[in-house]
């Protein structure tokens, strides 16, 4: 039985809450917020960290500072309803199960690519960018 199944989020240790990431790369693209509905709207336009071949972040451990709106899970964050619905954090927040592609699941880390779920080669580099509005899209899920 996994350790995720047994632990909340706030009792794993820092190597259980770091290997529940997927490496997907789809909370690391940009988000609008409608200010009507509170509605998060996702683009697939990725932060200038992102690496979107594997899918990592080029400089994890200062993504705070080189990126002020990069948010810690870690440090006390219980808002998880903003990340994508196949997020590890989200769906363990909601006392659901990892799914069979994800890496703790399947033993493999490139899993979460073939099942389409990370944004290798769909996400675009926000270089080139001039409106994110015009990337808005919708998860098939």
């Amino acid at each position: 039985m996994g350790f995720w199944r047994e632990k909340t989020l706030g009792e794993m240790s820092e190597w259980e809450w770091e290997s529940l990431c997927d490496g997907c790369g789809r909370c690391c693209l940009h988000k609008l917020e409608d200010e009507d509905t509170g509605e998060i709207l996702f683009t697939r336009v990725a932060c200038h960290l992102l690496d979107i071949g594997t899918c990592r972040c080029g400089n994890y451990a200062k993504r705070s500072k080189l990126v002020p709106d990069c948010l810690s899970l870690r440090d006390g964050f219980t808002q998880f309803h903003w990340l994508p619905s196949t997020c590890a954090y989200r769906l363990l927040a909601q006392g659901d199960d990892l799914p069979a592609w994800h890496p703790l699941v399947s033993g493999r880390a490139d899993s979460v690519h073939a099942a389409g779920i990370s944004v290798r080669g769909f996400a675009l580099p926000e270089a080139g960018v001039d409106c994110l509005e015009d990337h808005v899209i919708e998860w098939l899920e």
